[in-house]
């Protein structure tokens, strides 16, 4: 940093060795100030002895925000010497992290959030996506896939479920996590009925009613950190479980839910099911058993007695 930097001129090598022993015995204090927050840039400046500097600074829209942003090549650019540049590189060093400087990098600390959780899993799919984006210009086929998600968020969400991932035309949801219940089965498979319901009703530029189909397996997971980044982010699971439901999913006809033997056994007599029999699935080296649910039970739960279901908005 500072000690890299050789001098010539005397006058500015006596800048440079008055700097350096100043660093030395406190790295905060340069010039004899304290390297506090600054408020403006012509304190700043004034406050390292280069008040000449301000009005560049100004005319160049240079704040106090941009001030750890600031390189070499810009500084040169705006007509400072290189013995002020290497200066002023070293005191913007030493700011507070909220003037904008640069933190240093630091190694994450070593995580083991990983926790065995027994979920119920939903893949949700945009039935005919791929003949959507054939047919519809790409600002109305993504009014369409937004207000698809948005359905299924609302319904998801409000059956207790948690939105892990969205997948372009499809939607990865666990029930049981973050926050379990003993009732998880249940709200998952009442949310694909809801959605199965709720998105052909939707208005959208598709101008005609959209389909989704839902598979739903319920199984002991390991839930791990969250992979990726922004839209692609999501809170990883191991295990049986997620494969399963995708695969149902696959398998479900438009308009349906197919569920697997976990779900349908903590389900019990609260819906109404048409066994598919065995079946069997790519990436499983056994037959599965899978149910269709039809519908909820004559006898309504305590979730949906006395209450309509309400649609998506």
């Amino acid at each position: 940093m500072i000690g890299s930097w050789r001098a010539h001129h005397p006058a500015d090598k006596w800048l440079f060795l008055t700097v350096l022993l100043k660093w030395r015995a406190n790295p905060a204090r340069l010039g004899g100030v304290e390297m506090s927050q600054p408020t403006s840039i012509a304190e700043w400046l004034t406050s390292v002895g280069m008040p000449e500097y301000a009005t560049r600074f100004a005319e160049n829209d240079i704040d106090v925000s941009v001030l750890g942003h600031l390189t070499d090549r810009d500084l040169k650019e705006l007509g400072v010497s290189l013995g002020h540049r290497r200066k002023l590189l070293a005191t913007i060093a030493e700011l507070p992290a909220a003037s904008g400087a640069r933190p240093m990098a630091t190694a994450p600390a070593a995580r083991d959030d990983a926790q065995r959780r027994h979920l119920s899993i939903m893949f949700c799919d945009l039935v005919g996506s791929t003949a959507l984006s054939t047919r519809l210009d790409v600002e109305d086929l993504r009014a369409v896939v937004a207000a698809y998600h948005q359905c299924c968020a609302e319904t998801i969400e409000r059956e207790g479920g948690f939105i892990a991932k969205y997948m372009g035309d499809g939607v990865l949801a666990y029930f049981g996590y973050p926050q379990a219940s003993e009732h998880d089965a249940e709200r998952a498979v009442r949310a694909g009925l809801a959605l199965v319901e709720a998105v052909p009703s939707l208005e959208t530029p598709a101008e005609a009613p959209l389909e989704v189909r839902v598979g739903i397996a319920t199984g002991l997971v390991v839930v791990g950190d969250l992979l990726g980044t922004g839209a692609a982010q999501e809170q990883a699971v191991v295990g049986e479980t997620p494969n399963l439901a995708a695969r149902l999913q696959a398998l479900a006809e438009p308009g349906a839910v197919v569920i697997a033997s976990g779900t349908r056994d903590l389900t019990g007599g609260l819906f109404e099911y048409r066994d598919l029999g065995t079946v069997a699935l790519k990436g499983f080296d056994r037959d599965m058993r899978a149910w269709q649910v039809l519908g909820g039970d004559a006898a309504e739960s305590r979730f949906e007695a006395a209450t309509t279901r309400p649609r998506c908005s």
